[in-house]
């Protein structure tokens, strides 16, 4: 993959990523001044903002993981496995911008 499309595909992902922080964190917890325990009477709000805390911390490593592919795109190993030095495919790059290892590689991780 050639470097412009790279950095149009991180570019794109640090913007998802970052809009939809920004929307989390504007919107801001819905209780935050009352002490309420899940399965209270309207504890709805309750979940509502550990799912908003649980999504930030997701959104968080996913910006991490933009940042890494970055800098991997300056130093020119972008498109190369962490894991093995080998490609990887284009066609996953363009589904996962910041892939850092191929599918093989991946699903054995995620098995493990």
């Amino acid at each position: 993959m050639d470097n412009a499309r790279a950095r149009e595909l991180l570019d794109r992902e640090r913007a998802r990523v970052e809009r939809e922080m920004a929307t989390l964190e504007r919107d801001g917890t819905l209780e935050a001044s009352t002490q309420r325990e899940p399965g209270d009477r309207d504890s709805e709000e309750l979940y509502e903002d550990e799912l908003a805390e649980g999504r930030l911390a997701e959104l968080r490593d996913q910006l991490a993981s933009v940042g890494r592919a970055e800098e991997r795109l300056e130093a020119g190993t972008y498109g190369i496995s962490i894991e093995s030095g080998k490609a990887i495919p284009d066609e996953r790059l363009e589904a996962h911008p910041t892939a850092e290892r191929t599918v093989d590689e991946e699903a054995r991780i995620r098995r493990a």
